[in-house]
């Protein structure tokens, strides 16, 4: 009995481990990689890890060493799950999710994100939410969409923030 009751607390307070990669720039407009731009990529992997975290689940950082090793180029590990995949197993990761920012125009760009089982390489979600204009409070908006459907596909926990109130 104290077995069993060890058991159901241990996977109650088992959390959900996640790596998340830093978010690949795609840009295809006609003046590609501007500095504002590179920073809006560079912001997206710490705003989700925050709003993960809000939502209970356990970031898990990679080994830069690991990722270079593991990254075949720009785009190679959001093409090739199975060696994302198994940068996040070694990483000791239940999921890893590896993102891009698409810009195919200066309107409108769009944030996407595999997220895959680590253990067996299994893509969970593809997801996509498009963001119009670069300020960084539709990023958020984007980065919080996001993070709903990765909950939606795991544990069910997180409720994004209410919007701001316009003064």
């Amino acid at each position: 009995m104290i077995f069993l009751w060890s058991l159901l607390i241990g996977q109650v307070n088992a959390e959900t481990r996640i790596a998340l990669l830093d978010f690949e720039l795609r840009d295809l407009t006609l003046a590609p990689g501007i500095p504002s731009e590179l920073q809006r990529t560079a912001g997206i992997k710490p705003m989700l890890e925050t709003e993960l975290k809000r939502a209970g689940y356990s970031i898990i950082p990679v080994d830069t060493k690991a990722y270079l090793i593991a990254n075949g180029g720009v785009g190679y590990l959001f093409d090739h799950n199975d060696s994302a995949a198994e940068l996040g197993k070694n990483a000791g990761a239940d999921y890893i999710l590896v993102g891009r920012l698409h810009k195919p125009s200066f309107l409108f760009a769009y944030l996407m994100g595999h997220l895959i089982r680590t253990r067996d390489g299994q893509v969970l979600g593809n997801y996509i939410s498009e963001t119009k204009g670069s300020d960084k409070k539709l990023t958020l908006k984007a980065v919080e969409s996001i993070t709903v459907k990765i909950d939606n596909d795991l544990d069910r926990r997180y409720t994004p923030p209410p919007p701001a109130k316009v003064q």
